[in-house]
């Protein structure tokens, strides 16, 4: 008598998967403030869209420079879908507007960096609000029209090449100008560009004593080479962007791209709730799309 087979072993194997997935899924997808670019950071849609928000609602937003596109779109598309309300937005720098968030002068800060273990252990979260590049950038009047590769941008910044000649440019000297300690971008040009390395301190490398795109972009001249969000520079017509390893920084493979965040106090306040459930939802990021 023939005996009766069971199901084929590859039924089990699809099964114990289909268990570590859900399981996966419960655990990772249901649970806000979880790691992310070691970072807390709220799984998008977290904080639903809102159906209605009260009339006279404000929201303050403190921070990031590269961020101030950003707050304008979303304050233009919040405040237009959301009768009454208010969102003032000023950008003071990353640091600044985190110390400003703990001292409870705004409700949000936005940063270009992770949260540090420190401001975790503040009651700080973070949600990313959208992807970013950080450009290369030289005056347009600058000779040097090639692009660059990334060890010698990162050779440029730590001092160890300090003429153009040296990359196929003129005999001139490189004049660096670099973002304060303060500012969200330096940090991440720091980790995305030198590897976590410090900035060099030879005499060619000058850092502004304030975090503005638009002073560094004066200063450029023709012998200056700086770094800022590229959706700040890339329709400048006073600084012309330069390709990293043969890429520009609207690349799906530009090496230096980060994420940008909206920080809050936890447990999120209801305008708080409002503004990012709206920033994160489908209507806010087309608002971010249109804004760029």
């Amino acid at each position: 008598m023939s005996q009766k087979s069971g199901p084929p072993p590859i039924v089990f194997i699809l099964l114990f998967l289909g268990l570590i997935g859900g399981g996966y899924w419960w655990f990772f997808m249901r649970n806000p403030g979880l790691i992310v670019n070691n970072s807390p950071t709220v799984t998008p849609g977290a904080f639903p869209l809102p159906g209605t928000v009260a009339s006279g609602t404000t929201v303050k937003i403190d921070g990031s420079t590269s961020m101030v596109t950003i707050n304008q779109s979303l304050k233009n598309g919040f405040e237009k879908q959301f009768p009454g309300t208010k969102v003032e937005a000023v950008a003071n720098g990353t640091d600044k507007g985190i110390q400003a968030l703990l001292a409870g002068k705004v409700e949000i800060a936005a940063a270009s960096r992770p949260l540090t273990a420190q401001e975790q252990s503040k009651g700080l979260k973070a949600v990313i609000v959208t992807q970013d590049a950080i450009a290369l950038m030289v005056g347009t009047a600058n000779p040097f029209k090639q692009g660059l590769t990334s060890s010698q941008i990162a050779d440029i910044f730590q001092g160890k090449i300090n003429n153009w000649s040296a990359v196929g440019g003129p005999s001139a000297t490189i004049r660096v100008i670099n973002r304060p300690a303060i500012s969200g971008t330096h940090q991440g040009f720091k980790e995305l560009v030198l590897k976590g390395a410090n900035f060099g301190t030879t005499p060619n490398i000058r850092t502004l004593p304030r975090d503005a795109t638009t002073p560094l972009i004066q200063a450029l001249g023709t012998d200056g080479i700086g770094y800022a969000t590229f959706a700040q520079v890339a329709n400048q017509t006073q600084a012309r962007v330069l390709s990293v390893d043969g890429l520009t920084p609207d690349a799906s493979n530009y090496p230096y791209q980060r994420s940008l965040y909206y920080v809050y106090k936890d447990p999120a306040s209801a305008e708080v709730q409002a503004l990012l459930g709206y920033a994160t939802s489908s209507q806010g990021q087309q608002a971010l799309t249109l804004g760029n």
